[in-house]
């Protein structure tokens, strides 16, 4: 399959990308490079090949939860780059 200036036309404006006159022609040469080497993965003989849904076989190990002692506020607020007596202080996000 080989793309045209139409369709790359489309995709661009699909993905809302505004392509120079000049860029254009190397971005199609490029799409069509990617589409001739997906073709070339349907000549790959798939047969017998479970789907893979995971890359390895690892289960996530999660530690049981554990009540502890609450961590104290001037313990808490001792690697604070800014305070206020008990409280963070922090860049206003807000106007």
């Amino acid at each position: 399959m080989n793309a045209d200036r139409e369709t790359l036309r489309k995709i661009a404006h699909l993905a809302r990308l505004e392509l120079k006159e000049g860029a254009e022609k190397e971005m199609l040469d490029s799409l069509n490079k990617i589409l001739t080497w997906v073709e070339k993965l349907n000549e790959v003989d798939t047969a017998g090949v479970e789907p893979l849904t995971h890359l390895t076989d690892e289960v996530n190990v999660l530690r049981e939860d554990q009540v502890q002692e609450p961590l104290p506020q001037e313990r808490g607020l001792l690697n604070a780059p800014r305070k206020d007596d008990d409280y963070f202080r922090v860049p206003k996000v807000l106007e």
